[in-house]
């Protein structure tokens, strides 16, 4: 009996040191996988910055930043007209996309019928899936040919290039906003009903409000995304170097401008274009870091 004893405890022992080494295990792989993230981020960063501050400073900080125009064949190298570019159609289409993706996540999580929600949840998990190159020819086909009917101009431009955009990023929008709408407590829901409030207040100024973390989390997610769209806005922005005057005017963004030259460019014009992904990184960082801070001011109230 006490060697049965002796014997069973153990096994429980070593089946003990086994879980215990099974869990360490598990806990080393986890933490190279995460160093193995944070060292390839280190990586890219050190060559971006290493690629182009010999190129910015022989440019000139000012002239390259603040220089409103790009002559690669007079070596004049001014990205202002693209970064411009960038925020008019990364804004244009967050004010296309927001409302309709919010909206539209509210009436999936709280106002649609069973085969509608059946219907549209794989429709928007589709979009989200749909290649960059194929919301181009979408919009060479259908938005440039509206606008220009529209508006008598050629169709290329900013406003064809934010709706173009604004589309993409729906699906973003909608999938994280109505995820964290589902993850918020039923409670808030029925306790404002029974205090006599209509669904739709309800859900407007109780559950999106419980929700505006996720919902901003989404809104940054898009934000990425638009800012660094490029194959798309190729096909419908008309790709020109200048300021924009009105929503029919050509605009080129920053990825567009590095896609169009970096295959053919040499020497400095092509440190200029790696110096233009550094200028890149750092405004989706401070974008990204901007939204954070509002994303944490909300939820702190």
């Amino acid at each position: 009996m006490i060697l049965h004893f002796i014997a069973q405890r153990t096994i429980m022992t070593k089946v003990k040191s086994i879980k215990n080494l099974y869990a360490m295990g598990v806990q080393i792989l986890f933490a190279l996988c995460a160093f193995a993230c944070v060292f390839a981020v280190a990586i890219i960063c050190i060559f971006l910055f290493t690629s182009s501050i010999p190129s910015i400073m022989k440019i000139g900080f000012m002239d390259f930043i603040f220089g409103s125009l790009w002559q690669p064949n007079a070596e004049v190298y001014g990205i202002a007209p693209m970064i411009v570019g960038s925020v008019y159609v990364t804004a244009l289409a967050l004010l296309i996309s927001v409302p309709c993706g919010v909206l539209s996540a509210i009436y999936l999580v709280f106002f649609a019928h069973r085969w509608v929600r059946y219907v549209l949840n794989p429709a928007v998990e589709l979009l989200a899936g749909i290649p960059s190159i194929v919301y181009g020819f979408f919009g060479l086909i259908v938005i440039v040919p509206f606008l220009s009917s529209l508006l008598g101009t050629s169709g290329k431009g900013l406003l064809a290039a934010s709706m173009l955009l604004g589309i993409m990023i729906l699906p973003t929008i909608i999938l994280v906003s109505k995820i964290s709408l589902q993850g918020i407590d039923k409670a808030y829901l029925e306790g404002g009903l029974a205090l006599g409030a209509s669904k739709e207040r309800v859900a407007f100024f109780v559950m999106l409000r419980a929700a505006q973390s996720g919902v901003l989390a989404g809104i940054i997610l898009g934000t990425g995304r638009a800012i660094g769209e490029a194959m798309a806005v190729i096909v419908v922005a008309g790709n020109q170097p200048i300021f924009p005057q009105s929503l029919s005017d050509g605009v080129r963004t920053l990825t567009t401008n590095i896609v169009l030259e970096l295959g053919y460019a040499t020497d400095l014009h092509r440190e200029a274009l790696i110096a233009s992904c550094v200028v890149l990184f750092v405004f989706i960082l401070m974008i990204n870091l901007c939204l954070n801070a509002l994303k944490r001011r909300c939820v702190n109230e």
